[in-house]
């Protein structure tokens, strides 16, 4: 009895100081720490379905959250957004940097009235409020939090999958949710589903009534705050090893070999590169192979880009095979839990060696294969190298100036594959 006392006292300070402490024991764990670095939107309920009672309940519930993540320039970062008929931005990033600020800005929210188009109000969210000028951090996960009376007046489902694209992670908290019977006046009825990053459960949470909302004031806060688990802010752009597998031998020549650096340059450029993001390795091969640089040599685009443009050409001749298998073997071995797996294969002519083999077994892998063949490159060989379906992973350029006309391409069908991923 003592122990929960002590925990309840411990946790009523929490909430309710304006500058909490953190206590780290094996008694007692202060869960919203001012670790909890996310960029937050919460999206609030302003139909008049909701009531003027309810609807000071949900501030209440929004205020004890602000106040359990330790709102500040080295925590989190929240704005909010109210949908009624039209969504309307009552503050953005940039305009609280205190839990105290952001709690009594939310206390003088008017209600808004009208329906609950939730659809209009994540599409607000996408297209204007992670923004530079709103104060999105750069990054800081974004974060897209919903508070549903029932159910919505609108389609959520391609605004939604619009703003996951954009890596914004979607939780859905609807309190009251329709019954069986009222689920047949809803236009999708699994719109939580549609909505969410995830259709695990983690980013959904089911209120039985707004007189139980502050129960779920811990569940919510432990979620938004985990940030290995806020999978939507992985993007196309920020979640692959990349590894370019070149070809150095004596047909290419030492000016189309610098071509042929730019256009790793050209693909690199287009990525997010850090340790936590995309990383980039490069291979070069004749009949030998070497690693140029590994993944975890270069943390950011400025360092990669100087490393490619100081690659020097090796000369020799063309065992491509060899080559998949040695960086299969000697920089994806190195690869991190969850990063997409990306061979780039540039190539100017016809194998010395067999190539089916060691792409099959890279496919097998888990490692996505992209074939680039210039001038002499073998169709077959090409098909080989490339993952599924081939067309949008095999691309062939006549002469060395025309590789960089597909970039563009080749980063458009990454992207695509990626979002064409199942979000379960």
């Amino acid at each position: 009895k003592l122990l929960l006392f002590i925990q309840r006292l411990f946790l009523s300070v929490c909430l309710f100081d304006e500058e909490p402490v953190c206590l780290h024991t094996k008694v007692l764990s202060c869960w919203f720490c001012r670790n909890c670095k996310v960029d937050v939107a919460f999206l609030m309920e302003g139909s008049w379905s909701i009531g003027k009672r309810r609807f000071a309940i949900q501030k209440s519930f929004l205020g004890n959250v602000v106040k359990a993540m330790g709102v500040g320039p080295q925590g989190a970062a929240v704005g909010l957004v109210q949908f009624g008929n039209k969504p309307t931005t009552e503050f953005n990033l940039k305009s609280q940097w205190t839990s105290k600020e952001a709690t009594a800005a939310i206390q003088e929210i008017k209600q808004q009235g009208g329906y609950s188009n939730v659809g209009k109000g994540l599409q607000h969210v996408y297209k204007t409020f992670f923004l530079d000028k709103s104060g999105n951090r750069g990054r800081a996960p974004n974060v897209a939090v919903v508070l549903l009376d029932g159910w919505p007046s609108d389609a959520v489902k391609e605004p939604a999958r619009l703003a996951r694209e954009a890596g914004i992670n979607i939780f859905m908290v609807t309190v009251e949710e329709a019954d069986q019977d009222e689920k047949k006046l809803v236009s999708e009825a699994d719109f939580v589903n549609q909505a969410v990053c995830r259709t695990s459960g983690f980013f959904s949470l089911s209120v039985p009534s707004w007189n139980e909302v502050h129960k779920f004031v811990r569940p919510l806060v432990e979620r938004v705050c985990n940030a290995e688990k806020l999978l939507c802010s992985k993007t196309c752009l920020n979640s692959a090893d990349i590894s370019f597998v070149v070809d150095g031998s004596s047909s290419v020549g030492f000016n189309n070999f610098r071509t042929v650096l730019q256009f790793v340059a050209n693909i690199s450029r287009a990525f997010d590169i850090s340790d936590t993001a995309t990383r980039i390795g490069m291979v070069q091969y004749t009949y030998e192979q070497r690693v140029e640089f590994p993944f975890n040599k270069y943390n950011s685009k400025e360092d990669v880009l100087n490393a490619i443009q100081h690659v020097s050409y090796w000369n020799g001749g063309t065992a491509t095979g060899a080559a998949i298998n040695y960086a299969v073997q000697n920089l994806f071995s190195a690869t991190k839990p969850n990063k997409r797996k990306i061979l780039i294969v540039i190539t100017d002519g016809r194998s010395y060696d067999d190539v089916r083999g060691p792409s099959a077994e890279a496919h097998k892998g888990g490692v996505i294969g992209y074939a680039v063949g210039i001038s002499w490159a073998v169709h077959e060989e090409l098909m080989a190298i490339a993952s599924k379906p081939e067309k949008d992973h095999v691309f062939f350029a006549n002469e060395f100036g025309g590789v960089n006309t597909v970039v563009s391409q080749i980063v458009t069908n990454i992207c695509k594959e990626f979002n064409e991923q199942p979000r379960n």
